[in-house]
């Protein structure tokens, strides 16, 4: 190191020493420190108690706050009080902070973080604050902070008390709790991560979809054996038991993409109320694992893995990584048998998922194919999708006889096009309309469009 080099090294360590002397003098003079507080709380001196840590996923602290600010309600009521220090407090554990063995910290704002509790609700909850409370009589401290990454400790609380046996059914209290009052319960979640979604530290709150079972295009019987599958078993969950049967369940809709597999899945997940249903596509399908947790503490349960074909050989981040289709399967497996979850699972190509699926079997229950509209299908697909339209039957019938092979995306996008040409016309949509509408979508020139609406190439008659 060269003398200007060590001289700004110098000029540094002398700055960070002046901050860290000014925060402790600072902190002195503001009044009490934090282990002043605590140790008139518990009525001993702190810095000689063992701390117990209870991590939490991030997904699960705002269950925390929740749960314990309801234990504090129970004992009376509880003091909330902030740590001074700015970020280098974070660097500390609770013990650290008490001991004052790297400098004297005081008493400062809560750092307090909002986290959501359903689409369009949340929670202002502590982020970063000491909690003073009384449980079974007896005083309990603890620091309660929410995942900061760059300071290296994760979300979850630091628990002090006189009576270490107390901290133990306190720490099992607080676990048996945030079970059974979690606001994830019931909810529908993603583990999408968008910037753009409401969020709670990773999981996304959706609204649950209304889509009724008339607006499910499928073969005759089909949505009946899907349904009795999925949501029948727990609906006779306890006739089922009795008789030594499972509850744990896979089910497999598979078919071409564009017939309706995902509308069949928000359908079920409609019907499903009371239900929590956690949603993972694609690349989310790394969550599997956390997602079967999940579903376990929270059955009844539906853990829905759309498009598993696309990471059949996806070994995620690490190449030594077993395919997440098998991490799926395991997670499958974890289950116990009386565990009332299910694992919906869609595919387009139900021969890449067979041969996994074939090495691993018994997962899935149930596997029903969701194929092309025949032509009575699409004759309903289009009088669904025309509903409040004014267009004739017969021109939906000539659409439906014309388009052998496309899909319900397709049947969507048709009538969509044949509003939009009303809509530029600037009047209401007419038979014409239609018409148009379908010779522009079976024209040569949006081959691709078909092809990504699903539809069956060179399958179209345009007579």
């Amino acid at each position: 190191m060269d003398a200007d080099a060590r001289e700004l090294a110098l000029s540094v360590r002398r700055f960070l020493d002046e901050v860290v002397h000014s925060s402790a003098v600072d902190a002195e003079s503001a009044g009490p420190s934090l282990s002043d507080l605590v140790d008139a709380h518990l009525g001993a001196a702190s810095s000689q108690l063992p701390v117990v840590r209870e991590e939490v996923p991030e997904h699960q602290f705002v269950d925390l706050d929740l749960v314990l600010s309801m234990l504090a309600e129970d004992g009376g009521g509880e003091e909330v009080i902030g740590v001074s220090g700015g970020e280098q407090r974070g660097h500390h554990g609770f013990g650290e902070l008490l001991s004052g063995t790297y400098g004297r910290f005081g008493v400062g704002a809560v750092d307090r973080v909002n986290c959501a509790t359903g689409p369009d609700t949340s929670r202002r909850a502590v982020g970063f604050g000491v909690r003073l409370l009384r449980w079974e009589d007896r005083p309990v401290a603890l620091l309660q902070r929410a995942s900061m990454r760059h300071s290296g400790y994760p979300a979850g609380i630091e628990v002090v008390c006189t009576d270490e046996e107390l901290v133990a059914r306190f720490i099992a209290e607080v676990r048996r709790l945030m079970v059974e009052h979690s606001v994830l319960r019931g909810q529908v979640l993603s583990f999408s991560g968008s910037p753009y979604e409401q969020q709670n530290a990773g999981v996304t709150f959706l609204h649950r979809p209304r889509v009724a079972a008339t607006d499910v295009v499928l073969p005759d019987g089909a949505l009946d054996r899907i349904a009795r599958h999925v949501l029948g078993v727990g609906a006779h969950a306890g006739r089922l038991t009795s008789s030594g049967q499972h509850l744990k369940r896979g089910v497999l809709l598979y078919g071409p993409p564009g017939t309706g597999k995902t509308h069949t899945v928000r359908h079920l997940v409609a019907r499903a109320e009371g239900s929590t249903v956690v949603l993972l596509a694609g690349q989310s399908l790394a969550f599997v694992s956390m997602a079967a947790h999940l579903a376990r503490a929270m059955q009844p349960a539906i853990v829905v893995l759309e498009d598993c074909d696309l990471v059949a050989e996806d070994r995620g981040m690490d190449p030594g990584q077993r395919p997440l289709l098998f991490q799926l399967l395991d997670a499958m497996d974890g289950l116990d048998g009386d565990a009332d979850v299910v694992f919906l699972l869609t595919t387009n190509r139900a021969d890449l998922l067979e041969r996994a699926l074939a090495q691993r079997p018994g997962r899935v229950d149930l596997a029903v194919e969701v194929p092309l509209p025949d032509e009575a299908a699409r004759r309903a697909l289009y009088r669904l999708y025309a509903s409040g339209l004014s267009v004739s039957d017969e021109v939906l019938d000539e659409a439906a006889s014309r388009t052998p092979g496309v899909t319900a995306s397709f049947a969507k996008e048709f009538l969509r096009r044949a509003v939009l040409l009303g809509a530029d016309a600037g009047r209401e949509v007419t038979d014409a309309d239609v018409r148009d509408a379908l010779d522009e979508l079976l024209s040569d020139s949006e081959q691709l469009t078909r092809s990504l609406l699903g539809s069956a190439p060179g399958d179209q008659s345009r007579g």
